[in-house]
């Protein structure tokens, strides 16, 4: 195991902040897996995850038993850790340009299409090294203009050219649920298992330009892109896994994923653990535009009707919001029928604003799919 360390703010006279990556195995061995934790720095529980990773990555890497490489980056936003507003942790904007940490990587399969014209072919494997390495040398010439974008660029050319790329993060109030592209639906579907997942969202292009989607989507727009004759497997399996809710920060559940995290990585061959029996499923995959998500009507308290883990109809009234000074009170009703897996954990609303989200199986949304 070796320690890298990254300088991501470093200008004389302002604060800084690094990033810091362990590595385990060796580079070209076998596969490549990149492991990152909290983009969102104040999703907590994913910090805690990577900590129980990192234990158990120390002891398979001195027995020898990682096959190929193991990046994990523990903490991925050390800007977003450092950023408290009045006493309240901020993690989820960058306070200087109100960007979302996890929108807005480049998607540099554009700029493949032109560099790799005439270089590809019939080889799957040849293609695949060619995509990489210019998928690579594109991030490299990425010229950041700020803080943010160097991190972004920094985690980014960590995981462009890995096998598997797991971002772990949590939701507000929530079960555990996955997010991946439908190119990637029966590899991950163990994951999905091994996790418990009670939703597993499948999705080309969310919008937004989330990581995972810059590191597996340009997979499967070069294979469109460049026809059938030229064969591109979807190379990277990269899966945003959300840890339950910001609050659900405990040993057992940590360590509970991260065993199962580990033992996927295993199945895919990056580790030599003894295989263990796969769950039975707590959920099929579906497409994330079947996915509703409900907003207050009108200002005042929010007081569910239902729990996380409830199976909807259309019509059900989910929660009411009480107006505490009039008394009107208006019910929040799910559209569509689906599981309640994910809620705000705020009780005071103002119109308009995210109540859940309810993971349904028929698709009716389009443009951007994912909450600010």
């Amino acid at each position: 195991m070796h320690t890298t360390t990254y300088p991501i703010a470093a200008e004389p006279g302002l604060a800084t902040s690094q990033l810091t990556a362990y590595h385990y195995g060796s580079a070209g061995g076998g596969r490549k897996v990149y492991i990152q934790a909290a983009l969102h720095a104040d999703e907590v529980p994913a910090m805690l995850v990577a900590h129980c990773l990192r234990r158990e990555l120390e002891r398979l890497d001195a027995e020898g038993r990682v096959r190929g490489e193991v990046i994990l980056v523990p903490a991925a936003n050390p800007i977003g850790l450092s950023q408290v507003v009045h006493g309240i942790p901020f993690g989820r904007f960058d306070l200087a340009t109100g960007v979302n940490f996890n929108r807005a990587f480049p998607h540099v399969a554009d700029e493949l299409k032109s560099t790799l014209a005439g270089k590809l072919g019939p080889d799957a494997a040849a293609n695949v090294a060619a995509i990489r390495a210019q998928a690579c040398a594109a991030v490299e010439r990425w010229a950041p203009t700020d803080a943010t974008q160097v991190l972004k660029k920094t985690l980014l050319a960590l995981a462009i050219d890995a096998d598997i790329v797991l971002d772990l993060h949590s939701d507000n109030e929530a079960l555990l649920h996955m997010y991946t592209g439908p190119a990637l639906a029966e590899r991950v579907a163990p994951l999905a298992a091994l996790l418990g997942a009670r939703a597993y969202l499948l999705s080309a292009g969310s919008g937004g330009e989330p990581f995972d989607e810059a590191c597996s989507r340009l997979w499967w727009d070069l294979a469109a892109h460049f026809g059938p004759a030229t064969q591109i497997p979807p190379a990277c399996a990269a899966v945003t896994v959300e840890l339950r809710g910001e609050m659900d920060v405990r040993y057992d559940l940590a360590e509970q994923d991260a065993r199962a995290l580990l033992q996927w990585l295993a199945q895919e061959g990056a580790l030599d653990l003894p295989p263990a029996a796969l769950p039975e499923p707590l959920c099929a995959a579906s497409p994330l535009d079947a996915v509703e998500p409900l907003h207050a009507p009108q200002s005042g308290v929010l007081v569910f009707l239902k729990a996380l883990g409830d199976h909807v109809q259309a019509g059900d009234a989910v929660a009411d919001i009480v107006n505490p000074v009039t008394g009107e009170t208006a019910a929040v009703r799910a559209g569509r029928d689906g599981l309640l897996f994910a809620s705000t954990a705020h009780r005071h609303l103002l119109r308009g604003m995210h109540v859940c989200k309810i993971a349904g199986t028929t698709p009716f949304r389009s443009g951007s799919l994912l909450s600010q």
